[in-house]
């Protein structure tokens, strides 16, 4: 940044320069706004990135967040961004063991194969019908929550009239969703593929009474209206490149290797004091937007902090020579492993997890899931590496809070690293390790992030991935007209803690942009 870029005033300072900052950044652009973007590390995108995270090897992985669901076509229209998802073929697969076989089932492929497979499973055609009953629920909720999310706030009886169906009010925003799946499917592995929805990055029950789990299943099943989960083209990090290019070409300034440090405001004019290696400097401005956590807004403007948050994932990012066979011999691993492969995640399993976590101990059989991004998208990998059959896997564990780690992070770590990877080899005819890819150095290409880890490597407090809990998509006490306000008139929240935050949308970035442009004094 310049020197003179240092003494203007702007309209808009955005704290943070990762996907939802730069969405906000892109949009005050190019409504005339003269907008400075402050990005504490050497480059942008937060946890939207993509890496070369083995030394000498060229795979570029999304190394935090893998998929895209969230994102409106709107804010990609908008903002002209040069972008493109990919379809998976597969939905999921899901092995188990039935009567001493290796079986599973897979989802994907056609209606009639996905009936085949439920009943090759189950024994009939009952699971199947149930499943297709209720994600034809879930989709005409889908419809018509998803286009909401880029408007003002509705109330609670607005949006309930818009749902329209009394019905999947009762079961996605009035009841726990394990009511729900127990009421409608009998099969265990089929209750679990459908729960963990509901629990991706979430600590909780099937059948805690706060709901915390419905909104995490809210928000997994109403992305683009459908619920589909895709492959970002070029992985994570072409989403933040598109969108830094968008916010510089309409004019933004971006400043990376600059750290916010401090936020004062009478409520019209505010003073972002921002630390570099060379000394501390002053952004003043009409409008600061803060892509942080709340922890971190608090931090800034000497509030009182929130609750503390909690993350409970384990993140694991693999690459492979090859896909392992698996021991369920009908499958093809390519199939298996386009979709998400899920892992120790039947309903007993999940609730056993979390019985054995929220009792202070790792659980036994750790479930998660585990994506192939370069099955999708080969363009990933380097020319060589793609020839050569290699594929990356990013896998998510589930049901291990922050708090498991805090004795010791590196060996707990390491603890249930070895035991996740364990309930894979489980379901595969070679041991993983006989498939990973080593690096320059020799080491094999695997690296583990826990919630602590996150905390310390993002600022997601307590390495909660959505900065703290869901909300749901309406008003609640205090969620203004947008819900990215805060008591500071002119400082307003646009990261993945507003309301409707949480995933790789934009959704806060381009609501909080909004209420600037609504304010109409830049």
């Amino acid at each position: 940044m310049t020197a003179s870029e240092r003494s203007r005033t702007y309209d808009a300072v955005i704290v943070g320069g990762g996907h939802n900052g730069l969405v906000a950044a892109a949009y005050l652009a190019r409504a005339g706004r003269t907008v400075l973007v402050l990005e504490r590390l050497d480059h942008t995108g937060g946890a939207a990135v993509s890496t070369r995270p083995f030394t000498g090897v060229d795979a570029r992985l999304s190394r935090y967040s893998y998929l895209v669901s969230l994102l409106p076509a709107k804010i990609v229209q908008d903002l002209d961004l040069d972008f493109r998802l990919s379809t998976r073929t597969i939905s999921s697969y899901t092995p188990t063991e039935r009567g001493g076989r290796p079986t599973g089932l897979l989802v994907g492929g056609g209606e009639q194969r996905i009936r085949e497979a439920f009943a090759r499973l189950t024994g009939s055609d009952d699971e199947y019908r149930a499943w297709q009953r209720f994600y034809d629920m879930t989709g005409r909720v889908a419809r018509r929550v998803f286009p909401t999310l880029t408007e003002p706030l509705p109330t609670r009886d607005e949006l309930r009239r818009a749902v329209d169906d009394e019905e999947a009010w009762r079961v996605l925003f009035e009841e726990p969703i394990g009511v729900a799946v127990e009421e409608r499917f009998a099969d265990d592995l089929v209750r679990g593929v459908v729960l963990t929805d509901a629990l991706i990055g979430t600590f909780a029950d099937a059948h805690d009474p706060t709901l915390r789990q419905n909104r995490c299943f809210l928000y997994h099943v109403i992305g683009g209206g459908t619920g589909a989960w895709d492959v970002p083209v070029g992985g994570m990090g072409a989403l933040t490149d598109a969108l830094a290019g968008a916010a510089r070409a309409a004019g933004a300034v971006i400043a990376t290797g600059h750290e916010a440090v401090r936020i004062d405001t009478d409520g019209r004019t505010a003073e972002v004091t921002h630390r570099t290696a060379d000394g501390e400097g002053v952004a003043t401005a009409r409008h600061v937007l803060v892509n942080a956590s709340p922890r971190e807004l608090a931090a800034l403007t000497g509030d009182t902090p929130p609750p503390p948050a909690e993350g409970a994932q384990l993140k694991v990012n693999m690459l492979l020579e090859r896909l392992p066979e698996l021991r369920d011999s009908s499958v093809d691993p390519c199939e298996a492993f386009a979709g998400t492969f899920h892992i120790a995640e039947g309903y007993g399993q999940l609730a056993a997890a979390y019985e054995r976590a929220a009792a202070g101990e790792l659980p036994a059989a750790p479930p998660s899931e585990i994506y192939c991004h370069s099955l999708t998208d080969p363009t990933i990998l380097g020319p060589d590496l793609a020839a050569r059959g290699y594929q990356t896997l990013t896998l998510f564990g589930l049901h291990t809070p922050a708090r498991l780690f805090e004795r010791d992070n590196d060996a707990v770590r390491e603890e249930l690293l070895a035991s996740t990877l364990a309930q894979l080899d489980a379901h595969l005819a070679v041991p993983l390790a006989d498939c990973l890819a080593t690096d320059a150095d020799g080491r094999p290409c695997l690296e583990a992030r826990t919630p602590l880890d996150l905390d310390r490597d993002l600022g997601l407090p307590g390495g909660n991935i959505f900065h703290r809990d869901l909300s749901w998509p309406h008003t609640q006490d205090g969620t203004g007209r947008w819900g990215v306000e805060t008591r500071h008139t002119n400082v307003l929240l646009c990261g993945a803690g507003a309301v409707r935050g949480g995933g790789v949308s934009g959704v806060p970035g381009h609501n909080a942009a909004m209420a600037v442009l609504e304010a109409g004094e830049g």
